[in-house]
């Protein structure tokens, strides 16, 4: 579909890719915002990319609607032309699955959820067609994911699996969301995954938890000391399984300031992923890891 401009108010400008969500519709957000960013247009004073959207806020005073519209609209016209390459960073994040502390909170809910008398793993698992709880973790392991916005809560990424879309884990919201979620569970809701960024309510599925801060206002974490805000849209995220003794260990180096997630710059083209999906997440992994 052409994209969709519409004006919220008198300082923004809204503009929709697609009224679908998929990887092609995120990179086009992406590719827009980005190059709205490098254009450096005059009353422009903030750009925020959602997953098939984003919105622009201008100053009238400094620059017409009107005028602001066609500025964006050619940058589209010039987006379309562009290479579907961006450069990125791909991190490891470790994650604690099926851990104790999001199993006691998704317990105390367990009336608000489709299945209560199993875990959301077990409910994940089972509506996804995985014979176990370990095969469904493998799978959500196994396959690297782009980050296609940052927000909502301060921090949290949503995040969309890069493999083809029938094999893409889709599992439900909770039927009412909880009045707690631990900080930094790894969660999923529809075709989604995020990292809940601060501890509150919430109502996506409990995967496990990961003991990396992704968000610290007081920017004394280590990795956090430039910017309180971890992620950025386009990040590429692969998850790690770890055992408890790990993630102990983990929280003990952020604590003394000598954790370092394993991040790498990597290109990404979103026509040779389309080509070779699996071989593709494996050259991104084999980046990861120095091969």
């Amino acid at each position: 579909m052409p994209m969709r401009y519409t004006f919220g108010g008198d300082e923004h400008l809204f503009v929709e890719c697609s009224e679908e969500m998929s990887l092609e519709a995120f990179f086009n957000s992406l590719s827009m915002t980005s190059g709205i960013k490098e254009a450096k247009i005059k009353g422009v004073t903030e750009i925020c990319p959602a997953n098939a959207s984003f919105q622009i806020k201008f100053d009238p005073d400094v620059i017409h609607p009107n005028d602001i519209l066609k500025e964006v609209q050619a940058i589209e016209v010039a987006a379309a032309k562009a290479e579907p390459v961006i450069t990125t960073r791909i991190v490891e994040i470790p994650v604690f699955y099926n851990d104790p502390w999001t199993h006691e909170t998704l317990m105390r809910f367990r009336e608000r959820h489709q299945d209560p008398s199993g875990t959301d793993l077990e409910y994940a698992a089972r509506i996804n067609d995985y014979g176990s709880v370990d095969d469904f973790v493998a799978a959500h392991s196994g396959s690297p994911w782009f980050v296609s916005m940052v927000g909502f809560v301060s921090g949290l990424p949503f995040m969309y699996q890069m493999v083809e879309r029938q094999r893409q884990i889709q599992v439900p919201k909770y039927l009412r969301p909880r009045t707690d979620t631990p900080r930094l569970t790894v969660g999923h809701g529809g075709c989604f995954g995020c990292i809940y960024s601060v501890r509150g309510a919430g109502g996506y599925q409990m995967f496990g938890i990961t003991p990396m801060p992704i968000y610290d206002p007081t920017q004394t974490t280590s990795y956090l000391k430039d910017f309180m805000v971890f992620f950025r849209p386009g990040d590429i995220v692969k998850f790690k399984p770890i055992d408890r003794e790990a993630y102990d260990q983990a929280v003990e180096d952020v604590d003394k300031g000598r954790f370092a997630p394993p991040i790498r710059e990597v290109k990404f083209d979103l026509r040779e992923f389309q080509k070779d999906i699996d071989g593709y997440n494996a050259k991104l992994e084999g980046v990861l890891h120095g091969h």
